[in-house]
């Protein structure tokens, strides 16, 4: 099986080609991606990266201030709105599709059919967005199907907790918001009794730094219990079966997995359930889980997820290297922690919460992440992620509104960000650099996924064998290697701005460990497009000398 690469594409982004570009603009004036954007050539080229999963971000109907009344949407007040086209995590209808992102608005539905379609036809598999902890304060179906109830519908809202109400109330008080978040608002907006906030915040007052667009779903939970926190999962709650329709409800769609945002907020014991339940109809559905916490890893693994983020792990250790206070050989620890699941971890160097590579606040050029890259992606079995615009180097230092300057694209605001403009709406406008990054992405990528020694190798990581060696700076380089067959691939990762000559030295632990013989073997760096051969005589406590340019990697396959 190939290796998963999964694209992240904000979709209400990509395929934008207003260059208006106004500061807080509206749709109508600063324009919208649309799902008809997709079509087969656009597909194609995302496809040739490597890319094996797409992830439409975005898809669920979520709270706008853009006012779709008139098609019998429930419009939204815009005081419990982050920004003007709103957060796609503040679900107002599970069963609906984001209008924004369609043409024709009452056929918004067909047109997500139209576009799982054509995707599926291009060769890639589709991921869409779960929600599971928290919607939006407005919550309102209007696209539910026949004998579903709304979500609230039956709740005792006197009662701040019980196992059998969807929601979490503060009994008696309204909703009373820091004076900041309504300030600009038109008129007031009123909820009564208040609902708990969807970042477990469980008084009526949020402050502008919570999740107040939010409300917190009750899995049967009481968090505010004498005590402590206590379970009431028998019988199953109400929540539990809503969420598990939902879940039947688009994997009868045709999508191929889900994205669980913030999964860890939700009891484990929840997905024990779900997850069985909904792979029992669909076994080849994906679920990847939006946890932070190490120690909840495993619990989530026996839970039935495939993939948990690795965030506070491979990517905050790889964020450090680029940024020059943590060790390459930091690397090591990371995937030791937990290599009893390594082929459960995702990794990334960019998604929609984080700042961009080439942004002021991380590398400041998208070249220092290539060994980030390399290593990421060829390191083991494991998918890993890339975030549309990434493989151009977009630096995400736009003003585009609610959130400001802060390195992130916006998942808040219309907008145009220019490096997928430029990617994918007129390519005349990519400079050499750019066109060079993104080859550079396309031949890791291919790499990865094509290559029997990074699919099914075996992986030996050269550190441990190398951090006495003079030869061989281990704070800012990585090397390692792996094997399939007869079919071998050495890895070495510069993360410095220096030309570096190796002294690699290999243990003769490797040679036993992969069954390499002793010989003199012809490599190729493929990513020279074959043009960069090399002599590596492999021995036994021996050594390779390898040059590696800065912010760049070898990649040397060869045949034992």
């Amino acid at each position: 099986m190939n290796k998963i690469i999964i694209y992240q594409v904000f979709t209400r982004l990509f395929g934008n080609s207003s260059l208006n570009r106004k500061e807080n603009g509206t749709l109508e004036e600063n324009g919208c991606g649309k799902m008809n954007f997709f079509d087969a050539s656009v597909l194609r080229r995302i496809k040739e990266l490597g890319v094996t999963h797409v992830w439409y971000t975005g898809i669920i109907r979520h709270a706008s201030k853009t006012d779709y009344s008139a098609y019998g949407i429930p419009a939204q007040h815009p005081a419990v709105v982050k920004g003007n086209a709103g957060s796609p995590y503040a679900i107002t209808d599970y069963y609906d599709v984001d209008p924004d992102l369609s043409e024709n608005v009452k056929d918004r539905m067909g047109e997500f059919e139209a576009l799982l379609k054509r995707t599926h036809k291009a060769g890639l598999k589709v991921i869409i967005d779960f929600v599971p902890n928290h919607v939006a304060r407005q919550y309102k179906s209007v696209a539910k199907p026949a004998g579903v109830d709304d979500l609230g519908a039956t709740d005792d809202v006197n009662m701040g907790f019980s196992p059998s109400n969807n929601f979490y109330y503060c009994v008696g008080v309204p909703f009373e918001p820091h004076l900041d978040i309504m300030c600009g608002a038109a008129g007031p907006y009123t909820e009564y009794p208040a609902k708990a906030t969807g970042n477990d915040h469980f008084d009526n007052h949020p402050g502008v730094n919570d999740w107040y667009e939010t409300v917190k779903l009750n899995y049967g939970v009481d968090y505010c219990d004498f005590g402590g926190r206590s379970c009431h999962f028998e019988p199953i709650p109400d929540t539990w079966q809503k969420m598990l329709d939902i879940l039947m409800f688009w994997a009868g769609k045709g999508v191929d997995g889900f994205r669980c945002d913030m999964a860890e907020m939700v009891p484990v014991e929840f997905w024990k359930w779900a997850v069985g339940k909904v792979k029992l109809a669909f076994p080849k559905l994906l679920f990847i889980g939006e946890v932070y916490n190490p120690a909840l890893y495993r619990s989530y693994v026996s839970a039935g997820f495939d993939y948990l983020y690795d965030k506070v792990g491979m990517y905050d250790c790889m964020c450090g290297i680029m940024r020059g206070y943590t060790a390459a050989s930091d690397i090591t620890w990371q995937w030791q922690s937990v290599d009893d699941i390594k082929d459960h971890m995702l990794y990334f160097l960019e998604n929609h919460d984080e700042v961009r590579l080439a942004s002021g606040f991380l590398a400041g050029d998208a070249w220092k992440g290539v060994p980030a890259l390399a290593v990421s992606a060829l390191m083991n079995k494991n998918p890993f992620m890339l975030y549309a615009g990434q493989e151009f180097g977009e630096r995400g230092m736009d003003v585009e509104g609610f959130s400001g300057r802060d390195g992130r694209t916006t998942i808040f605001d219309y907008w145009t960000v220019p490096a997928l403009y430029k990617g994918y709406v007129d390519r005349r406008k990519l400079s050499k650099d750019e066109k060079a990054l993104e080859k550079m992405y396309a031949r890791i990528l291919r790499i990865a996924n094509t290559e029997n020694a990074v699919n099914d190798g075996l992986f030996f990581d050269l550190m441990y064998a190398n951090q006495q060696n003079a030869g061989f700076d281990t704070y800012s380089q990585y090397a390692f290697l792996r094997k399939c067959g007869k079919e071998v691939l050495l890895v070495v990762a510069n993360f410095s701005g220096n030309d570096v000559e190796d002294e690699l030295y290999l243990p003769n632990h490797a040679f036993d460990y992969l069954d390499l013989p002793e010989k003199v073997v012809q490599a190729n760096d493929l990513l020279s497009d074959g043009k960069e051969t090399t002599v590596l005589p492999l021995k036994a406590d021996g050594t390779l000398r390898i040059s590696v340019s800065p912010y760049s990697c070898k990649v040397y396959k060869f045949n034992v």
